[in-house]
């Protein structure tokens, strides 16, 4: 019995010790040389694995950029900087990465919506959304319960006592994830620095007291803002007022003319950068 033991540990060892001998020659014999280009672009990256460039993580970005199946420019977390250092890697022309950051486009705090009743389902937006269409009375707004801040990797988003998240633009690095995540499709992204106005409103309801009814600081279509631009840079698209920032100047009339407070300033009152 202890002979037939000691016979089958030591085939079992040789015939590990064969294996593995046999695995390590076809693994030299066959082995595919990597370009050295693909570690150095790794190296370069800032290692955040978001996924924002659009490949799986900096693995797959360094690799198509290495051979040259992807610009330089996808790493929205690196920046600018990042861009210069992998241009100069691959031996092109730096480009250049315009540095944007999500805009929450609702006020619908708690204490300013209705809620259509109580809702006891699974505590997320995008199951409420698919539940119950959404536990808001006005089918737009942001439902709070904070799937952006679960996606965020850079701890810029956080759901305030308001029922909101609320973005850190020092943190934000424009990744997308958290607008992507958002069943409510009311987060963009916006250039850090653009100026003019917005509307951080989404309902597109086109009755004044549908709209009053269901928020307080919603859109309410009275086209103050439109007729009150001087540049004619206001227009209702689909029930939204939109800026056509080739002609606003920020001179800020229609945000004074805004009765219900749902038009701000990017530079002012939204995109505020505290570094």
């Amino acid at each position: 019995m202890l002979t037939t033991i000691l016979l089958t540990i030591g085939f079992s060892a040789a015939l590990a010790f064969i294996l593995g001998v046999a695995l390590g020659f076809f693994n030299e014999k066959f082995k595919i040389e990597l370009d050295p280009k693909i570690s150095e672009v790794r190296q370069a990256l800032p290692g955040a694995n978001c996924g924002a460039c659009g490949y799986p993580g900096c693995d797959g970005y360094s690799e198509a950029v290495a051979t040259g199946r992807a610009p330089t420019t996808r790493c929205s977390v690196g920046g600018s900087a990042t861009a210069e250092v992998l241009s100069k890697i691959m031996g092109i022309e730096a480009g250049t990465v315009e540095e944007k950051v999500a805009v929450l486009l609702c006020q619908g705090a708690i204490d300013k919506t209705v809620n259509k009743g109580e809702y006891s389902g699974i505590p997320t937006c995008r199951a409420a959304k698919l539940s119950t269409g959404g536990i808001k009375a006005c089918s737009w707004g942001c439902q709070g319960f904070g799937d952006c801040t679960l996606v965020c990797k850079f701890d810029a988003i956080e759901m305030g006592k308001d029922g909101l998240p609320h973005i850190d633009y020092d943190n934000c690095t424009g990744c997308g994830l958290c607008v992507e995540e958002c069943p409510q499709k009311i987060l963009t992204l916006i250039p850090l620095t653009k100026v003019g106005s917005v509307v951080l409103c989404s309902n597109r309801t086109v009755l004044k007291q549908t709209v009053l009814k269901n928020c307080k600081v919603g859109c309410i279509k009275c086209d103050l803002c439109v007729r009150s631009c001087p540049e004619g840079a206001i227009s209702m698209v689909n029930g939204i007022p939109v800026t056509d920032y080739a002609k606003c100047n920020s001179c800020g009339i229609c945000v004074q003319k805004c009765p219900t407070k749902c038009y701000k300033l990017l530079e002012k009152d939204v995109l505020v950068v505290h570094q």
